[in-house]
């Protein structure tokens, strides 16, 4: 007779679950609130997922033979997304191998910062007459009168039935005094005392990768709190195609992925209230912006359209929908506001970006990139908008680079290069490995060195020039392979090298991202020394250096330094701004509908663009 539940045991931290046998070892680990870090997406291609079974290991598979060393491998180690629960087992997870435990995620923008609250929500402290024969008004109506009183104007409201059910009961509870909450013409609460103050919306950035959710007063627009997290579906895969195919399987495996999101927002959300000293009941509002795909899965559409061509999405305005909806145990009456998308995989977040930093307002063409596994730029020109998503890979994640991590402790995110190599450390600690902006800095600074070619060659003996310092020297050589490599950081093994194959992923995404800003350019008949200002978004971008950015060709280096300028987490801001204001969230749906969605495949001119912008500019004036 099988089995029919499983134990499995994780250390360190003793979290305990039952699980089915044959499930696999990444969604057994989330159901313990813990993820296991996957950049190749679960393929076991990367070996960042190391776990260490101390009983009941299952047989090694092939990835496990390939990427781990058979002393490894009998002591009990496998890669945790390959293995799959059979028998009950008690397993380590190291840290490193634990996806965001020390993770940098961007919370913070230059735009937006002062914006003008003018949230459609409106509290109204009352003192009624009550009712006696000869003023014997309804009770919603004697609302009515009163708040016209107040307002000087006529008011005609309606109300949910759960309102009216006890509007009576409330209103004689506290003597016919009390606060009236109205969203437009509707009485969404009374409630005894005076709280006019207590209103609050929320604003989450829905990433891929992380989670931000900002809480907001909706009287001041002050910023109340700040929390942010991990995605936790990353444990269906990390990029937006994995999941999509998970989600398309049937409608079971949508609404697994989709719980596991708003399970994660509802923390969130009682963690913001509970840092703030404030009632879930007094949150009336939230807005979302996210990705397309992150958007679909959110309100729970089956995005299978968006795996297959043409890309189309399944809304394109923006939604406004009962937050009970979501489950995020606030008001019961509260709105939830989820961005519009321009097209394809320029979505919500784009939009909320181009809200928040108001390019449409700026003088000359601008230029708005977010760079990131999907890169979308947005380029502003006389009053047209031509907005692309291009797919950069995961290269700038740390995703399918030999040493490479996210941006975690230990990771190296800046690199200089003198008369020997310099790193900065996150955590100021021994290295791990190499995140996105530690990669570009290693890659600008090797061109200006001499020690990588411009077509992308890292450079060995007789090929660097004869007056590089001897430790950059001893730095470049040959791998196992008989493959160049240059070590970064030595630690008596192999080290932290950049190889040959991690140059190649970074031009492909340089070439997808420069190729993407070329065509828009083209259509609009500019160039890059044309434009006026370039922004750059999105968390990866805060950290990224603009020598080194250029010199790789990714942002072009015929734009002048003081016309670059890092704009951070726009689309956080964007989404405070339209939880405050109804008129910012009906700028938003203008800023989408105006938007041209280019699609970079279909210009003839992309794959030359592509194969050009792979070559690094090379020497360019510091």
């Amino acid at each position: 007779m099988s089995k029919q539940e499983i134990i499995l045991r994780i250390e360190p931290g003793g979290h305990v679950v039952r699980v089915r046998p044959g499930m696999r070892l990444l969604e057994a680990a989330a159901r313990a609130g813990l993820i296991v870090d996957t950049p190749c997406g679960g393929a076991g291609t990367c070996g960042k997922c190391r776990v260490r079974f101390f009983e009941n290991a299952p047989e090694p598979g092939e990835a496990d033979l390939r990427l781990l060393d058979p002393s490894d491998i009998g002591s009990g180690w496998r890669l945790g997304c390959q293995a799959r629960l059979e028998e009950d087992a008690v397993i380590e997870i190291p840290q490193a191998s634990v996806f965001g435990g020390y993770h940098q995620i961007q919370t913070t923008s230059t735009a937006g910062n002062n914006r003008r609250a003018e949230a459609d929500i409106r509290k109204q402290f009352l003192t009624l007459p009550p009712p006696t024969l000869t003023d014997d008004l309804p009770d919603l109506m004697r609302v009515e009168r009163a708040l016209a009183a107040e307002t000087a104007e006529p008011v005609v409201l309606e109300a949910p039935a759960g309102v009216l059910q006890f509007l009576g009961k409330h209103l004689r509870g506290c003597a016919f005094s009390g606060t009236v909450t109205v969203r437009g013409t509707s009485l969404l609460d009374f409630e005894p005392g005076n709280t006019v103050e207590d209103a609050y919306g929320l604003a989450f950035d829905i990433g891929t990768t992380t989670l931000v959710g900002v809480l907001m007063h909706l009287v001041s627009g002050a910023e109340m709190g700040v929390v942010s997290d991990m995605n936790p579906q990353t444990v269906f895969g990390d990029d937006v195609v994995s999941r999509i195919a998970f989600a398309s399987r049937g409608a079971a495996e949508l609404s697994n992925i989709r719980a596991c999101l708003l399970g994660r927002l509802r923390v969130m959300v009682r963690q913001l209230c509970e840092e703030a000293g404030i009632s879930t009941q007094h949150i009336y509002a939230a807005a979302f912006a996210g990705n397309t795909t992150m958007q679909h899965l959110l309100v729970g559409c089956d995005p299978a359209s968006l795996g297959m061509m043409p890309f189309v999405p399944v809304f394109g305005r923006g939604l406004t929908l009962p937050t009970e909806e979501f489950n995020l145990g606030i008001h019961p009456h509260a709105q939830a506001r989820v961005f519009p998308v321009i097209g394809g995989f320029v979505g919500g977040d784009t939009v909320a970006g181009m809200l928040a930093t108001e390019v449409c307002s700026m003088e000359g063409p601008v230029l708005l990139v977010d760079i990131g596994t999907n890169g979308e730029i947005v380029l502003v020109h006389d009053g047209r908008i031509r907005a692309a998503s291009t797919a950069a890979g995961p290269a700038f994640e740390g995703a399918r680079i030999s040493c490479g991590m996210r941006a975690a402790e230990g990771a190296i995110e800046k690199v200089w290069i003198d008369a020997d190599v310099e790193l900065g450390v996150i955590g100021n600690v021994t290295p791990r490995g190499l995140c996105g902006s530690g990669l570009i800095d290693v890659c600008g600074q090797l061109l200006k060195a001499g020690m990588l070619a411009p077509d992308g060659r890292l450079l060995t003996d007789d090929a660097l020039d004869a007056g590089l310092p001897p430790p950059l020297r001893r730095r470049m050589r040959l791998d196992r392979e008989g493959k160049p490599e240059c070590v970064l950081y030595e630690n008596g093994g192999r080290g932290i090298c950049l190889t040959q194959q991690d140059v190649r992923e970074v031009q492909l995404g340089v070439g997808a991202i420069r190729a993407g800003i070329s065509i828009l350019l083209k259509q609009e008949g500019l160039v890059p020394a044309d434009l006026a200002h370039v922004l750059i978004a999105g968390g990866f971008g805060s950290f990224i250096r603009r020598d080194n950015a250029q010199r790789i060709g990714l942002i072009p280096h015929e734009v002048p330094h003081e016309k670059i300028r890092f704009v951070g987490n726009v689309a956080l801001s964007g989404a405070k701004w339209a939880v405050i204001s109804g008129d910012a969230w009906r700028e938003a749906e203008h800023l989408a509908r105006l938007a041209d969605h280019v699609e970079l495949s279909q210009d003839p001119d992309f794959a030359l663009e592509f194969a050009m912008a792979m070559r690094f500019p090379g020497d360019m004036p510091d």
